[in-house]
């Protein structure tokens, strides 16, 4: 058992709190027995499982890798959750890319330009699951997939969604190849979401709620469209509308 903090695993993990750090080593954090076992489902690369034996006394029945208990004091240095319940795994960083994406022979999916917010992301992460879709492309991306916040929004759907991180123009002129539709929302687009033909090949794509999107995703797509709003609000938060365009493609779809 660890019961140092200064330990150098402890150390490293710690270091692993921070954006850079995860990138440099291509590793991340996933906290939690929910989010660590959807990991595993969706056959994230584990390489090590952490646990307290205070918090945890039993050790889950899908634990293959190595195993290494903490002390609850050095269990504290490791988590990010206030209240957590003993486990931690380090894994490794999937590499998707464009070129990976398996699309259905009807394709739905979902870009966000510039997300910030790994909240936002990671709400945004579990409409995609309930939806279906065949995958998330995150565009210029200010935060990155696997913050340790956007797995826990996200409650492990950032593990059973393809999500691929990108530029803009990658993401354009693959979206253009696949033959697949761009719907961009847009405040000044004249076209109401609920006008818009979903049925075919579908890419929605949404901006930041401070700034929307770039005039690269306005000019490159085939229809802008605009969620009507009757009260005094001049923006919903991105993962309500994401919500509430998606779902209205997938009603589209069923009829």
């Amino acid at each position: 058992m660890i019961t140092s903090k200064t330990n150098p695993r402890i150390k490293a993990l710690v270091r692993l709190q921070k954006s850079s750090e995860r990138r440099k080593t291509n590793r991340f954090l996933i906290e939690g027995y929910r989010e660590i076992e959807r990991a595993v489902a969706n056959e994230i690369n584990i390489e090590t499982l952490f646990h307290c034996p205070d918090l945890c006394p039993k050790l889950p029945e899908w634990t293959v890798y190595e195993h290494v208990a903490v002390s609850r004091e050095v269990f504290e240095k490791i988590a990010y959750r206030g209240e957590s319940d003993g486990l931690l795994a380090l894994a490794i960083t999937p590499q998707n890319s464009l070129e990976n994406i398996q699309l259905s022979q009807n394709p739905l999916l979902i870009i966000l330009e510039a997300v910030e917010k790994p909240g936002n992301l990671g709400a945004i992460l579990r409409t995609a699951d309930a939806a279906g879709i065949d995958a998330l492309l995150v565009c210029n991306p200010l935060t990155d997939i696997y913050n340790p916040n956007t797995i826990r929004s996200s409650l492990g759907c950032v593990f059973s969604v393809p999500v691929v991180a990108c530029n803009s123009t990658n993401a354009i002129k693959w979206l253009n190849a696949n033959m697949i539709k761009i719907f961009a929302t847009y405040l000044e687009a004249s076209i109401n979401y609920l006008d818009a033909d979903f049925s075919g090949r579908t890419a929605i794509v949404m901006g930041t709620e401070a700034t929307g999107l770039s005039p690269q995703w306005v000019n490159a797509a085939d229809q802008n469209l605009i969620i009507p709003m009757r009260g005094i609000a001049d923006s919903l938060n991105v993962s309500v509308s994401t919500a509430i365009v998606l779902f209205e493609a997938l009603r589209q779809r069923r009829e």
